[in-house]
């Protein structure tokens, strides 16, 4: 009786088919863009004297401590009152020489929003979630603020505006956030 080898399948390129595959998916796969908060770091200082003087009442302290709890100007404040406080003090009008703003007109509140800052600190130990909810609270505010601005002031809707009512936009509410200590 005749041996017959059974058929058997060369496996010997096998390895460079696997190779060209893993190769293409590489190639071909996109990975997804996580974008950061959008943010300009703020120009340098050229001249010998850097620091700004400013009005106390033109300053919110903002507070996140390592334990989750937000304290505006030293008292405790639940976190759903953030968005409203932050309008109040940007939008508050205290010197009475903003045509556009509307707010309560506080003289212990912000002059304008052109010279209400937020100083915004956290403890180290702050939980990174913490830190990023109040970014986003003050980005939200500030986009109520202008998109109210280009709709009441320049009459457009604010994905309609050119570059020029953009820049005018952003000069009526610029976006005054300070990180670091304040002396």
């Amino acid at each position: 009786m005749k041996h017959r080898n059974p058929p058997t399948v060369q496996a010997g390129s096998m390895a460079d088919i696997a190779f060209l595959l893993l190769v293409f998916f590489l190639v071909s796969t996109t990975l997804p863009n996580d974008r950061g908060i959008v943010r300009a770091l703020p120009r340098p200082c050229l001249t010998a004297d850097c620091m700004v003087t400013l009005n106390e009442r033109n300053i919110l302290r903002v507070l996140v401590n390592k334990e989750g709890q937000l304290m505006i100007e030293q008292e405790l404040t639940p976190w759903e009152d953030l968005p409203k406080i932050l309008a109040g003090f940007i939008d508050n009008n205290g010197s009475g020489e903003c045509a556009y703003c509307a707010g309560l007109k506080d003289p212990e509140s912000s002059d304008a929003p052109t010279t209400a800052v937020i100083s915004l600190r956290t403890e180290r130990e702050t939980a990174y979630g913490d830190f990023i909810s109040v970014q986003a609270a003050i980005s939200s505010v500030y986009f109520e603020l202008r998109r109210d601005y280009a709709e009441n002031f320049l009459s457009t809707p604010i994905q309609e505006l050119t570059a020029l009512q953009l820049q005018e936009v952003k000069d009526a509410y610029p976006l005054l956030l300070s990180e670091a200590d304040l002396k």
